[in-house]
């Protein structure tokens, strides 16, 4: 049966288990369009509104099913619009192929119409793997390799066609010199270390007395292998904010997120221990593990490259996680339970308490925290939470209690703003019969958050469980830079940036026949979250929050004291800030409206 080489295209990626493309159309990519519509029966496409967020649903969908993700846009600028959400994928380490189109060849140098040097362009975000086809016996292997290297090495690839070269007859190369002749399938990298490196590994943490565990994204898989670790060393464990649900929330001595928006348990626990172990984790921000020097190491990382990254390990293992931890396990000694994990759990228990009295604390008129922690009780079983950059990531990473067999994810290395509607459409499409969950600000839903509601209007009917909620803080302000410019720079908010303008987001939910929920009563926050879960469609729940609510970090430094004292003279709200400032630092002190 003779095909073109769109007709191919797309047939391959079917050979390859692709279920799903997220794109746009375009001319650039015509013949692909076209081949698509044939070859619907085995390939569900999904159009969007903006090729970036094509491209955060292909990371999305990499990031919740563990498959390569697949999106593809028109030449110039569509192509452009790819890379923010490419960018989100390499820098989180899963697995996304682009296909992009390109003029005709023979215009290709002639400063033609959208004609962009796409080779440059993706080199960075692409760098493991980018070209351009020529022939049409380039197709196969350049399909296979695009494939094949984003899987293996979990990272970006693209492929670019030009639309002429798209309608072209389809034929497999000869065999012939100079051509090359590829299959289908992979297998992935090396998975099990070495017995004696597992030996050093085990000899390290057998000698520790205050061992702490750091687990990432690369976890994910291992939370049965994870938990036997920790039992055995009497551990605790803190979670980056990619790895939040390698382990449920209630495990007394899982100490939460790391970092900025992390936990004082995790902070104190990191002071304190004598030895570290990293599992699956690329966490950035040095400040907060160990000193060097002060604790013995381990890590386990399926990319060597990662490996002593932000803390100089003793021992260095380049395996996937839940093998390694299998292997590891039984050399490991049976601690018995002693004073360093009965403080970890003291320290955790305490901690829930301080971030319910904080959630409980009054605002004007609704305390964001409190928002997650009406819902945090509330979650279906098996949910699926996105979340967006910004102040909302805070309250999801503190105030969400996560439970087994949930997932979440966000933009972690990029920390795009705009991440969580595309990453709750991508997470629906792939699980229709989960509920969804996003969390976004309106600096985020105002950027494209607006844009995927109409996705999501257009989709939604095909999903076996309607349930799709996307949370709105509406505090028309772009929160989490205004308390960085207070804190980081010690200057007061600057209005002319950070303030942005109010918006009716549960009455743009009505008007694109969906469900609409407007909150602005802190006593009305657990109904409303029923409601929304109790919904037949997707719904907008929109919050009326404070934006003068502090997302203290766990642990404020004599320079952060001094920046907020510095930020009173040119400080706006200042009254507002001090008020809610005061109330989060006394919240284990002072008394809740509701106590």
């Amino acid at each position: 049966m003779t095909m073109n080489v769109s007709e191919f295209v797309w047939r391959r990626v079917v050979e390859w288990g692709i279920k799903r493309v997220y794109g746009y159309p375009g001319d650039g990519v015509g013949g692909l369009d076209v081949a698509l519509e044939r070859a619907k029966d085995q390939l569900q496409y999904i159009q969007v509104r903006h090729e970036e967020m094509a491209a955060f649903m292909a990371s999305a969908h990499a990031k919740f099913t563990g498959e390569v993700g697949l999106c593809y846009a028109t030449s110039g600028p569509g192509a452009i619009h790819l890379l923010n959400g490419l960018y989100d994928a390499k820098m989180d380490h899963v697995p996304v192929v682009a296909l992009v189109g390109q003029q005709a060849r023979s215009a290709i140098g002639s400063h033609y119409q959208q004609e962009v040097d796409l080779q440059s362009l993706f080199k960075d975000v692409a760098s493991e793997f980018v070209a351009t086809a020529i022939v049409p016996a380039q197709i196969r292997h350049l399909i296979d390799r695009a494939i094949r290297i984003a899987g293996t090495r979990r990272t970006v690839t693209c492929v670019v066609i030009p639309n002429d070269l798209q309608e072209l007859d389809y034929s497999d190369p000869p065999m012939a010199h100079g051509y090359t002749h590829t299959g289908v399938g992979f297998a992935g990298p090396a998975l099990m270390p070495s017995d004696s490196l597992l030996r050093q590994a085990a000899k390290v943490l057998n000698d520790g007395k205050k061992v702490a565990i750091l687990v990432g994204a690369g976890a994910l898989g291992a939370t049965d292998e994870v938990i036997a670790v920790a039992q055995k060393l009497q551990a605790g464990v803190a979670k980056a904010l990619l790895g939040k649900a390698v382990l449920p929330d209630d495990l007394p001595w899982v100490t939460g997120s790391i970092g900025l928006l992390g936990t004082k348990p995790s902070w104190d626990m990191m002071r304190s221990c004598d030895t570290f172990f990293m599992i699956g984790s690329a966490f950035p921000y040095s400040e907060f593990l160990p000193k060097p020097g002060s604790a013995r190491g381990v890590q386990i990382d399926i990319d060597g490259s990662r490996l002593s990254l932000r803390y100089p390990m003793e021992v260095n293992i380049v395996g996937d996680s839940a093998t390694a931890l299998r292997a590891l396990v039984p050399l490991l000694d049976e601690k018995p339970a002693d004073p360093w994990r009965k403080t970890i759990e003291a320290n955790v228990a305490q901690w829930w308490k301080t971030l319910e009295e904080r959630a409980m604390q009054s605002a004007n008129p609704i305390n964001p925290q409190r928002v997650f922690w009406e819902l945090s009780k509330r979650l279906p079983e098996n949910c699926i939470m996105t979340g967006d950059s910004g102040s909302v990531a805070n309250w999801y990473a503190r105030d969400i209690r996560m439970r087994r067999g949930m997932m979440g994810s966000l933009s972690g290395g990029l920390a795009s703003l705009g991440a969580a509607t595309p990453y709750a459409m991508a997470a629906k499409m792939a699980y229709p019969d989960r509920v969804v969950i996003a969390f976004i600000g309106d600096g985020a839903m105002q950027m494209n958050g607006l844009n995927v509601m109409i996705t999501i209007s257009k989709y939604w009917r095909q999903w076996s469980n309607p349930r799709l909620i996307v949370l709105v803080l509406n505090n028309r302000d772009l929160n989490q830079v205004t308390w960085e410019e207070r804190i980081m720079l010690g200057e007061g908010k600057t209005e002319s940036t950070q303030s942005i303008p109010d918006f009716p987001y549960h009455q743009y939910a009505e008007l694109l026949g969906l469900k609409g929920i407007f909150v602005n009563d802190p006593a009305r926050l657990g109904p409303a979250w029923e409601e929304a879960l109790a919904a037949d469609r997707p719904v907008i729940l929109e919050c009326y929050t404070d934006p003068n609510v502090p997302p203290l970090p766990p642990h404020i430094t004599l320079k952060d004291a001094r920046n907020f004292m510095a930020m009173m003279s040119s400080e706006p709200e200042l009254s507002d800030v001090l008020k809610g400032s005061v109330k989060q630092v006394l919240a284990h002190l002072l008394p809740s409206d509701d106590h």
